[in-house]
């Protein structure tokens, strides 16, 4: 049988229907929490996140936040808007600004770009892209570019010292959401949604302690063409399903293409998906359109992501296993290592 992008179809309604028995099981039996809270960023994945906590656990028990930043894109909130609506949940809006600016996000991150850029400055916009590997053995090294207020625009590698300045200091912003969404989950006595999909998840596409921390985490099993089949199936509103996925995390606009997976998501679901399922290159190829080399290039990278990542999947490291609560927690059928 040849490979075939059917793979990745599921029966929503049956997937929808086993999530949601999830949700409700974990925050209120596991977490012993009366709701849940999640960031909504205007994205597919969140939206579905916010979509399957309300048929868990009803709408008067999910709280939606919007956590803009100056340099965020004006659609996210929008789009967002249009979930909460549809949904009927609650929603509160952190404007995190001022915490970036206390915290010197931005001139952090400014000193970083400095050092290849000397003339950046204010009113100039930056982002960080990786080339496509997939028609060229190319290295797999992050370009910063930067856009002058008249829009004249450059690109440039950074030291290695710089470029972990620039994202250390852009990460940040994930850490910052994260600490709002935690105090609501606090005083609402509610438990944090996390939603990543697999590509994600499997890739290191998060922050630790940033977007990659959660009580919960509903949709890290599927692929993300899984995730656009659900959002169809739960009713999003369509300018989600349609939007290209975006990083919405530098001033000037990046899909996460260009930021990270360096190929479009559904191409990079066969190639995952193969790639988990022992599927040879050859076999994956002629189902998505590229030669049996370039489908070997991105086996290569996956390699190469889940071992330059693996620590963003680690808790944290102890001298001796405390064995009481260890023994407590692993005897929890809730609990996956």
């Amino acid at each position: 049988m040849r490979y075939s992008p059917d793979v990745l179809k599921i029966d929503t309604d049956e997937v929808v229907r086993t999530i949601a028995e999830a949700i409700r099981r974990q925050v209120r039996e596991v977490l012993r929490r009366r709701g849940a809270v999640l960031g909504v960023s205007g994205g597919v994945d969140s939206a579905v996140c916010a979509a399957l906590c309300v048929l868990a656990l009803g709408k008067e028990n999910v709280l939606a936040l919007f956590m803009p930043e100056r340099e965020s894109s004006g659609d996210s909130i929008q789009l967002g808007k249009l979930v909460v609506n549809r949904l009927e949940i609650r929603s509160i809006v952190e404007d995190i600004t001022p915490i970036l600016d206390g915290a010197r996000c931005y001139s952090r991150r400014g000193e970083a770009i400095r050092s290849a850029f000397p003339e950046y400055g204010e009113g100039w916009k930056c982002k960080i892209s990786i080339p496509s590997f997939v028609d060229a053995k190319r290295l797999n090294i992050l370009r910063l570019t930067v856009q002058s207020p008249d829009g004249e625009q450059k690109t440039a590698r950074l030291s290695l010292p710089s470029y972990l300045q620039l994202i250390a200091g852009t990460n940040m912003k994930q850490r910052t959401r994260k600490s709002i969404e935690y105090y609501h989950a606090d005083r609402l006595n509610y438990a944090v949604c996390g939603t990543p999909n697999r590509l994600e998840y499997d890739q290191g596409f998060f922050v630790k302690n940033g977007d990659g921390a959660a009580d919960f985490k509903p949709i890290a099993h599927l692929y993300k063409t899984q995730v656009y089949a659900l959002a169809n199936a739960l009713g999003i509103p369509g300018e989600l399903v349609t939007r290209t996925p975006t990083t919405d995390t530098y001033s000037l606009e990046q899909t996460q293409e260009e930021f990270y997976f360096a190929v479009p998501y559904d191409t990079m679901d066969l190639c995952l998906h193969g790639y988990n399922h022992g599927v040879a290159a050859s076999e994956v190829g002629p189902a998505i359109g590229l030669a049996t080399e370039q489908v070997e290039r991105i086996y290569r990278d996956i390699e190469s992501k889940r071992r330059s990542t693996r620590y963003l999947h680690y808790p944290p490291l102890l001298v001796e296993e405390v064995k009481e609560i260890h023994r407590e927690i692993a005897g929890d059928p809730e609990f996956v290592k």
